[in-house]
């Protein structure tokens, strides 16, 4: 498929799609003609980019975590290490503190939301 097929079927912009081949997370087969070809794989391969970006992953570590991750269903390859658990096990950590300060943001807010709610 051509960019523009991928960017439909992903939700992703050409543009991110061309950024993505330049930081090696995507990788496309070129026609005669010059133009990049998709497998069927990249809008699997897209998502899960997508995905591992909105964690809080950088593309140098999405890098190196994409040849250990099927590209259909995120499982592990014969390429997954021990160091690489142990530096996704540190990110997992990361999200839940992350996770642990907005919900304690949330309940500030919910607090100042029911005392403002009380006086008007």
């Amino acid at each position: 498929m051509r960019i523009g097929e991928l960017a439909r079927r992903s939700g992703v912009s050409e543009r991110s799609l061309r950024y993505y081949e330049q930081q090696g997370l995507l990788a496309a087969e070129r026609t005669p003609g010059g133009h990049r070809d998709y497998g069927d794989w990249a809008v699997d391969r897209v998502i899960r980019v997508q995905a591992l970006y909105a964690a809080g992953l950088n593309s140098k570590k999405i890098a190196r975590l994409l040849p250990c991750m099927r590209d259909v269903d995120g499982g592990p390859t014969d390429l997954t290490t021990g160091q690489l658990v142990d530096e996704l096990t540190v990110e997992r950590d990361r999200l839940d503190r992350m996770i642990l300060d907005l919900l304690r943001s949330r309940d500030v807010l919910n607090e100042v939301i029911d005392a403002a709610t009380v006086r008007a």
